[in-house]
């Protein structure tokens, strides 16, 4: 049997977890913003994000039960901010498994339906069964699993950086719209967020505090090279016709070989934070709100496919606000989860720039609801 380090193990859940659905949006957003604007958002925000998720960390760190963020804010802060922190749950997970589920089926029907036939919605619910099994056996089974598939992800990536490099423009990089300049907020914050997965990698690496920490800033800069590779070589080589799905398209630069490829990216993106996320929400419901493992795991998996069967199906939209106010939300009942453990298990205060933190979190969330609608 292969024995893979605690490392590892750790690094691919928690990059699994971060490199989602999100991926699939960038280059559209780049395309309508500009280049260089998205990585001067990647920069600001991924300092954001290693900052709230090493503080997330240290809360889980410094506690010896087993909690997510409700529970947590509930040993801590008390019941008003642990119904606070499951709304921001429930918004921000069950949103991505939606946008997971919706565009990890459609790229599978997609990549299969031509060669075995059949409905978008079957290949959906393929892509829900196989994912619900792998969730209902925790942890160790996925921790396997994401490195395979993460391994594999990143051989993919490689080679259509290699076929799409001969194709890509450089004048397509000079672009900027300024009236289009918040636009990437709740996306890219979307895109780097993995704090949910935090206490799974706590366990994962059994409370070693280097490990967690180092997995946890290594895994958002991978995070943050992927996807701004990923949005080079599709708006490099696509330009002002990059499309909302990224690889609608593509076909007619790359050919369809390079298509099929594309999807099969995307399938093995989507089905990692799936993965992940629906454990986490497993959890979530069976350590914080007591119900059992099998009435977890149910509500876990089956609620996102019921709202994919309501009709939601704008996966930018979903992750946009998802990015924004769930997120924004949460990073503030980590700083807040910060200033008490560092309060009641040190006896001292937490510095003052925190609090500017928690501000621009408040007031990016405020702007993008103002700015949707």
């Amino acid at each position: 049997m292969i024995k893979i380090s605690l490392f590892w193990q750790g690094l691919f859940v928690f990059v699994g977890t971060v490199i989602g659905v999100g991926i699939f949006a960038l280059p559209w957003v780049a395309s309508q913003v500009g280049f260089l604007s998205l990585i001067i958002y990647f920069l600001l925000l991924g300092a954001l994000a290693i900052t709230v998720h090493l503080i997330f960390a240290q809360v889980c760190l410094e506690t010896k039960s087993l909690h997510r963020l409700p529970g947590y804010a509930e040993l801590y802060l008390g019941k008003k901010w642990a119904t606070l922190a499951y709304l921001s749950i429930f918004v921000g997970l069950f949103g991505a498994q939606l946008a997971y589920l919706l565009v990890g089926g459609d790229f599978l029907f997609q990549l299969l339906g031509p060669i075995f036939g059949g409905t978008p919605f079957l290949y959906t619910l393929i892509f829900f069964l196989v994912g619900s099994i792998l969730i209902y056996k925790d942890i160790k089974s996925i921790s396997l699993s994401e490195i395979l598939i993460n391994l594999s992800f990143f051989l993919l990536l490689a080679f259509l950086a290699y076929k799409a490099l001969p194709k890509i423009s450089f004048a397509w990089f000079s672009a900027f719209h300024s009236q289009n300049i918040f636009l990437p907020y709740g996306v890219v914050l979307f895109s780097l967020w993995g704090s949910a997965v935090v206490p799974e990698i706590k366990e994962v690496v059994k409370g070693d505090r280097k490990l967690l920490r180092r997995i946890i800033v290594l895994g958002i800069i991978i995070a943050i090279f992927v996807y701004l590779l990923f949005s080079f070589i599709i708006v490099g080589v696509m330009g002002k016709d990059t499309s909302r799905e990224a690889f609608l398209g593509l076909d007619n630069y790359l050919g369809k070989n390079i298509l099929k490829l594309g999807y099969l990216f995307g399938v093995i993106t989507c089905f990692t934070s799936f993965l992940t996320l629906g454990l986490t929400l497993k959890k979530t419901l069976w350590y914080d709100l007591k119900l059992s493992h099998t009435t977890s795991w149910a509500i876990a998996v089956i609620l996102p496919l019921l709202f994919y069967l309501a009709g939601f199906k704008n996966f930018i939209e979903i992750i946009d606000l998802s990015g924004a106010i769930a997120i924004g939300i949460e990073g503030i009942i980590d700083v807040s989860l910060y200033k008490k453990v560092l309060e009641k298990k040190h006896s001292c205060k937490m510095p003052k720039a925190f609090y500017l933190l928690s501000l621009f979190l408040i007031l990016g969330a405020v702007l993008k609801i103002i700015n949707h609608f």
